[in-house]
């Protein structure tokens, strides 16, 4: 699958640790051009370096992104579009166990994780389907199951004790499997495939931003994850780039393999439901 253009997203540390700069790592070695999408320049400068260094690739920039403001989204899809001609590949990496607030007023986890995801897809969309044939690529969570989406709750879960960061996570991950599933319907009749995957239980800075106390709940956890990132990237790189996989557009990959959703990871109803909450939240006027 040729992929002249690859942008890949996430927040932070994406470039400095993680399953994102391994699977730009890979990317980069086979000759995509990659833009790594961070909040933090200085790690994505780092990163960018690295990549180039290790694959010899001179086709590695960054652009500012901070997914927790509607504002940085917007000014980042701006700038990207007016920089880069054609999008094949959009891999929505960002993933992060916080508290506290985005910018713009909502639960961080869900404004970053899903919204800030979502936000990005619908402005990039079209450039997508230029091309005749993009993928977007959205890191879920086996924490999905446990997730709930509760349309009264414009944060879907916030607060400061561990099982309230940990179920707005789960809240979050629901999201963006429900986000690729409707994205699917959405893009039936084009040639833009989109796809959830779980990495595996991969060994990740995702709890950077806790408080040290919460550390202490969910680092002992972490401990017991195996999975080194490059590892964990498998999954991503395989719905990035494995030929034949069209017709399993909207659905969840785990262990580069299809895997069947529990019931509220494929309810139809609310994947509309939250698509046109989000639509609505995010100011996009709504198209169905």
């Amino acid at each position: 699958m040729s992929l002249p253009v690859c942008l890949s997203l996430s927040v932070s540390t994406w470039g400095n640790t993680g399953i994102g700069r391994a699977t730009a790592l890979r990317l980069a070695g086979l000759g995509a051009r990659v833009v790594l999408a961070c909040r933090n320049q200085d790690k994505a400068r780092e990163a960018a370096c690295h990549i180039q260094r290790v694959t010899g690739s001179t086709d590695v920039v960054y652009m500012l992104l901070d997914l927790g403001s509607f504002r940085s989204v917007r000014s980042f899809a701006e700038s990207f579009l007016k920089a880069e001609k054609r999008l094949d590949l959009l891999i929505n990496n960002a993933g992060l166990v916080a508290h506290g607030r985005t910018e713009d007023g909502f639960g961080i986890e869900f404004g970053v994780n899903h919204l800030g995801h979502f936000l990005l897809t619908n402005l990039l969309l079209e450039r997508l389907q230029e091309g005749g044939g993009g993928r977007v690529v959205t890191l879920s969570s086996i924490a999905y199951r446990w997730g709930h989406i509760d349309f009264q709750r414009k944060d879907l879960g916030t607060g400061w004790f561990s099982w309230q960061f940990f179920s707005a996570y789960c809240n979050s991950k629901l999201c963006n499997v429900l986000f690729t599933l409707h994205l699917a319907k959405r893009l039936q009749g084009s040639k833009v495939t989109c796809y959830s995957v779980h990495p595996g239980v991969v060994r990740t800075e995702l709890s950077r931003y806790v408080g040290l106390w919460q550390k202490v709940f969910i680092e002992p956890i972490a401990r017991l994850l195996f999975l080194d990132p490059a590892t964990g990237a498998q999954t991503t790189l395989h719905c990035a780039l494995q030929e034949g996989i069209e017709p399993f557009s909207g659905r969840h990959f785990s262990c580069c393999a299809v895997e069947e959703l529990t019931p509220r990871g494929r309810d139809h109803a609310v994947a509309q439901r939250l698509w046109e909450v989000s639509e609505q939240l995010c100011g996009l006027s709504s198209t169905s």
